[in-house]
């Protein structure tokens, strides 16, 4: 009777506890890979209609930053919901807060923080996007002071504190400043990716994708069919160096990338834009590409904004914009009500006797034929 238990309970487990969840290779997936970096969650609405094409397509992608003052859970559920109505996939860049000219530098207790209030939210689709930081390779934007070995630490961890909380979270390594060189504390990219290596060598294989900073340098000008580590196709000179640290094929999210309009007319980043997504961001490896800045109407940023002084938006976003397809990633369900669940059904007729189930008829079969398969009798 033992055996017979055993069986029983396997076939319990088998068939009625739910699969845990895990993330899914969004490579595998019809993608729209078109989005655009926001600055504010109240942007979602209008960037939505570029990534989507005004819904003739769906589930382009949104970038947008979340700082440590700034966990309001009210305003960070409602952004996910508008998510799943606009159809639109969320990646988040977790941020601390700017102190002087830097950003403070992250500890342990913001990456548990983080992923505490970030997991208590109810997300759109599966894959939990996070990028950990910014241009890590510049002292301004990670704590004064460049730090390989310290940001592997910090990578390495945040993985294990997020992924304890769930398996759907995605997990990618901050952007770095491809055009850096190291001078005024500054690290270029290859050094700072070797440094990281050496502190932790399983660092890059822990990470679930990579994030590449695209853009045309120098001074965001350089023609689209320029090749190097600093212009739109840095990224692939990145994963190539990676090769030396892992065989994992790491899916590319371009999250940052443009061309300013010092230099260039509307109609040249147009046209630079067309080249760039037809001859280079059309790599197969390529999940997403959030060209920076959606709306910036004023400040350092105002040169790389796809809306114009009207708020209106420019040449360019619409040659962005009719690229978008139809992507389908794998969607969270939505929870149903318990007043739902717990309605009552109603019968107009009474059902006969005879034809009323019985209760466990199925588990009642299956026990009786293990009985005679083992030959086993009461």
């Amino acid at each position: 009777m033992r055996i017979l238990s055993l069986i029983i309970v396997f076939y319990l487990f088998i068939f009625f506890i739910s699969p845990v969840l895990a993330i899914y290779d969004p490579l595998q997936i019809p993608n729209n890979k078109i989005g655009i970096h926001i600055l504010f969650p109240s942007e979602l609405h209008e960037a939505a209609k570029l990534v989507n094409n005004s819904d003739q397509a769906a589930w382009g992608y949104i970038l947008v930053p979340i700082q440590a003052s700034d966990r309001n859970r009210k305003k960070w559920q409602n952004f996910l919901d508008d998510c799943r109505v606009e159809r639109v996939i969320p990646i988040i860049r977790v941020a601390t807060v700017p102190e002087g000219s830097s950003w403070i530098q992250p500890n342990s207790f913001d990456l548990i923080d983080f992923a505490n209030f970030l997991n208590d939210l109810k997300w759109p689709v599966q894959n939990r996007y996070i990028i950990l930081f910014n241009e890590v390779n510049r002292p301004d934007e990670y704590g004064g002071t460049v730090s390989p070995e310290s940001y592997a630490d910090i990578l390495s961890n945040a993985i294990d504190i997020f992924k304890e909380r769930s398996a759907d979270f995605f997990i990618l390594p901050a952007g770095l400043d491809n055009a850096a060189a190291n001078y005024g504390g500054a690290l270029s990219w290859s050094t700072y990716l070797n440094r990281m290596y050496r502190a932790r060598p399983d660092i890059f294989s822990k990470i679930d994708g990579w994030t590449s900073h695209a853009y045309p340098n120098p001074e965001f000008s350089a023609r689209p069919d320029k090749s190097g580590g600093n212009k739109i196709d840095s990224y692939r000179y990145d994963l190539k160096y990676l090769k030396k640290f892992t065989s994992k094929t790491l899916p590319v999210f371009i999250t940052e990338a443009g061309w300013s309009n010092k230099n260039l007319s509307d109609r040249q980043v147009s046209l630079y834009y067309q080249y760039a997504f037809s001859k280079v961001w059309s790599d197969p490896q390529i999940v997403a590409i959030t060209p920076f800045l959606f709306n910036a109407q004023d400040g350092p940023f105002k040169q790389f904004s796809f809306l114009d002084q009207n708020h209106k938006l420019k040449e360019f976003s619409y040659n962005l914009s009719v690229l978008a397809t139809v992507g389908q990633p794998v969607i969270v369900a939505l929870e149903v009500p318990p007043e739902i669940i717990e309605a009552p059904v109603v019968i107009d007729k009474p059902i006969p006797v005879a034809e009323k189930p019985t209760p466990f008829k199925d588990l009642n079969k299956l026990y009786s034929n293990i009985k005679s398969l083992f030959g086993l009798t009461n």
